[in-house]
């Protein structure tokens, strides 16, 4: 994926849902802070970028309105190669504090509609909460690209509830990245 595919997916996002602000939760939300340029290639393979509505109903009304229009399989898919998942906020366990770090992107290609994207270390550290072999690779990738400390994401996880039963193997799996 490209940053100006996601400027995209931000644009169609927010007009679907009459909105002018959504939240970059996945993996692509890495373009709100660095181009592809300046990523390794495991950082943008996705075709996929999933877009929470800042507010939306218990029942995600809101997402499930992106999903339909822009999700997989669509004809949004067919035409431009990638889709938008609709999720809810919750969708991704984020350290504390994650909404006051939030990335901004905001431009004529997003038609001055925001996407509001997750700060790189609170990214990686949801990633290694989720830890899905995909998710690992990633975190992998942007720590030998230098991009992402692993010192500084180690203390990003432990910004994670501690309640948080995946939180001890994630912040193993940090640590471990350190040489």
């Amino acid at each position: 994926m490209r940053r100006e595919e996601l400027e995209h997916a931000i644009r169609a996002a927010t007009e679907i849902i009459h909105n002018d602000r959504v939240i970059v939760i996945g993996s692509q939300s890495i373009l709100g802070t660095y181009t592809e340029d300046q990523l390794p290639l495991a950082a943008t393979m996705s075709d996929e970028v999933d877009i929470a509505p800042l507010s939306d109903d218990d029942a995600g009304t809101l997402a499930d309105s992106i999903d339909a229009a822009i999700g997989e399989w669509s004809p949004f898919h067919a035409e431009f190669g990638f889709y938008v998942q609709g999720v809810g906020r919750r969708t991704a366990v984020l350290p504390k504090d994650w909404e006051y770090r939030l990335v901004s992107v905001r431009n004529e290609n997003t038609k001055n509609s925001t996407g509001l994207c997750l700060d790189p270390y609170d990214l990686c550290a949801a990633k290694l909460i989720a830890a899905r072999t995909k998710d690992h690779a990633f975190v992998l990738a942007l720590v030998e690209s230098k991009l992402i400390d692993p010192i500084v994401l180690a203390e990003r996880i432990k910004l994670i509830d501690p309640a948080e039963t995946r939180r001890k193997t994630a912040l193993d799996w940090a640590n471990a990245l350190n040489p």
